[in-house]
């Protein structure tokens, strides 16, 4: 599956959609690969609210909490503007969630 993708992106079919696909296609086996092509994916398109909620999740799992709240924050409110009600629940949660570690870990 990541080789198709690549070979999609190196052919110029470069988009949005492509860019998530391979930041999900690389979340198991190299986050950082899959941090570049998720940051790509909500610059190509600012409006994919999806890819603001892996991206988040991505950054979360890297332990970059700050910047996962950051990103949960952006991809809600994208969400709220977009009307997809469902991505603003469940960022809302995932920020919930994160915001908890952050206060946590100020205090130890």
């Amino acid at each position: 599956m990541i080789e198709r993708l690549e070979s999609m992106l190196a052919a110029g079919n470069d988009s949005a959609m492509l860019r998530f696909s391979l930041g999900n296609a690389y979340q198991k086996s190299d986050r950082g690969v899959a941090l570049v092509h998720l940051r790509r994916a909500v610059e190509l398109d600012p409006d994919y609210s999806a890819a603001w909620k892996l991206l988040g999740q991505t950054l979360a799992a890297e332990n970059d909490l700050e910047s996962a709240a950051i990103t949960y924050r952006r991809g809600i409110e994208v969400a709220q503007a977009q009307g997809d009600m469902q991505v603003v629940r469940e960022l809302q949660v995932f920020l919930k969630r994160t915001e908890k570690l952050i206060v946590q870990s100020n205090q130890d």
